[in-house]
């Protein structure tokens, strides 16, 4: 079992001077935290204008920082918006080699599309077509990142030209690619296109279970076809993330903050909004249906679920059971609403050292299973592919210099 940390970069009203800077930089030292007590990823979203719940515009910042200061973790687009619209695909192939280079070969690269109208509305994006735009995109980027010159391109989305597309990225052949998943459908999609499934939907692990079986299923299937030069055959699933001695003390400091996250991803899509007036977290707390000390009272009364809030004990069970369900990680949410950075420190702590352990002894053998049962798979599928035609020399097209026209005319008569 392999274990991230996940970042919106949640940052709810009423803002003072200086909130939004402190919030980047406690981000920054939990990622330093979290390498140096050996969780495996650092991944961070990319969205726009979605004020309170993701402050998170520029990922590739905030990611290059996290690679500079950290040694082993890996840092992951969980997602970067490859629709032309928000990325041109050739920035997108460029920032991610270049991303790969400086942190020494630890990049890892979610592809995603966006929900709500104040994203795909500011940049012009039809709701009904942004998933074969995404698509598009995403195998061109892969192209991108590996061909030398890559060939150029004319499809529904973008056109581009013949050009040498660099810095080539320091993995080969390029950083493995993922997909933001959220139900059974997204799933199947991911899985038909050869990429990691990051599922950002908290689920039980019975449903995860469903959720593996299908994923599985299909990367072993003729359904498999990959958009990328590899298949990256994995699934992580998102949790809560409070962990403390004494279980009512981590529902305190977590509860709030990931009941705020489940709002606020249902509201951005289904409520209006009024750019620069967001009343998010204000809203959410006159929907609250029960405070902290009255959850505490009625799992008291009924069998405790932890849901990735708890004890040492309560979250190893948690874990155990994503294990068996077939999981490959879990990703923490454990910044989230107010969510207090000293809090998070402690549960980040308290988790590497009580709980981690127990899982990480299993990671190589567990790998190496998995890796030997799906690489008939795995083969079958990367012959499936259809490849982009590499240009022979005499094929690339010569580009003209800057000459005056009348230079121009000049030479070719």
């Amino acid at each position: 079992m392999r274990f991230g940390i996940f970042y919106e970069h949640q940052l709810p009203k009423p803002w003072n001077p200086g909130d939004e800077a402190r919030m980047f930089h406690d981000a920054l030292e939990q990622v330093v935290l979290a390498d140096r007590l050996g969780y495996d990823y650092a991944w961070e979203v990319e969205h726009h204008f979605l004020e309170e719940y993701s402050h998170s515009s520029a990922p590739e910042v905030f990611l290059s920082a996290c690679a500079a200061l950290t040694k082993n973790i890996r840092v992951g687009h969980g997602i970067r918006q490859v629709i032309p619209n928000y990325n041109h695909p050739a920035r997108t192939a460029e920032g991610l080699a270049t991303l790969d280079i400086i942190s020494r070969g630890r990049l890892d690269f979610g592809i995603g599309e966006g929900a709500t109208r104040l994203e795909l509305g500011g940049f012009g994006i039809p709701a009904r077509e942004k998933r074969a735009m995404a698509i598009e995109a995403a195998e061109q980027i892969a192209n991108m990142m590996v061909m030398d010159p890559y060939p150029g391109f004319e499809g529904k989305s973008f056109s581009f030209p013949c050009r040498n597309v660099i810095p080539k990225p320091m993995q080969s052949p390029h950083p493995p690619m993922w997909m933001a998943c959220t139900n059974r459908d997204t799933i199947k999609v991911a899985a038909s296109l050869g990429v990691g499934a990051l599922a950002f939907s908290f689920v039980n692990p019975e449903e995860a279970r469903a959720w593996a079986d299908i994923y599985y299923g299909i990367i072993k299937s003729e359904a498999c076809v990959p958009i990328g030069h590899a298949v990256n055959a994995n699934i992580a699933m998102v949790s809560n993330f409070s962990v403390h001695h004494d279980r009512d003390e981590a529902i305190r400091r977590g509860q709030e903050g990931f009941e705020f996250f489940s709002y606020a991803v249902n509201a951005l899509v289904a409520h209006d909004a009024v750019p620069g007036r967001s009343t998010l977290f204000e809203d959410f707390q006159k929907s609250r249906a029960a405070s902290d000390d009255e959850i505490i009272a009625a799992r008291k009364a009924a069998k405790f679920n932890a849901n990735g809030i708890g004890t040492p004990d309560d979250i190893r069970q948690h874990i155990a059971a994503f294990q068996a369900a077939g999981v490959d990680q879990v990703i923490f949410l454990q910044q989230a609403g107010r969510n207090r950075h000293a809090h998070i420190c402690e549960s980040l702590e308290l988790f590497a050292a009580e709980v981690m352990p127990t899982f990480k002894a299993e990671v190589a053998e567990r790998e190496a299973r998995k890796q030997k049962e799906l690489a008939p798979y795995l083969a079958a599928a990367m012959a499936r592919k259809t490849w982009m035609k590499p240009l022979e020399d005499h094929e690339i097209p010569v580009v003209p210099s800057s000459r005056p026209k009348a230079q121009i005319n000049e030479a070719a008569g």
